[in-house]
């Protein structure tokens, strides 16, 4: 369902179990935001891929996909309250199942 401001709600699928609520405007936006949850890897390269399993909420479409992140030193110019490594994060979409409950 989408809300006035465009965003729509993904809830991350853990086996049955749906325990946290990302939101976004395309389901990509939202598993960058889950993905960054992940266990940071050294480097991109290092990093263990995750199967996220994102429903969208009002609809029966789950959105798959695979999610690393890593660590990163944060840019020169950076603000005062960011700490000296970030956490970086990508996904790749793997498809979208339609559940049948």
């Amino acid at each position: 369902m989408v809300r006035e401001d465009g965003k729509r709600n993904f809830a991350l699928r853990e086996s049955d179990d749906e325990s946290s609520v990302f939101s976004g405007n395309t389901p990509r936006q939202a598993a960058l935001k889950a993905a960054r949850r992940l266990e940071p890897g050294s480097s991109e390269d290092a990093a263990d891929r995750t199967e996220l399993r994102l429903r969208e909420k009002g609809t029966d479409k789950v959105h798959i996909y695979d999610g690393w992140a890593w660590e990163e030193t944060a840019p020169d110019d950076k603000p005062d309250w960011m700490p000296e490594d970030i956490t970086e994060a990508n996904v790749s979409k793997k498809g979208i199942e339609h559940l049948e409950e």
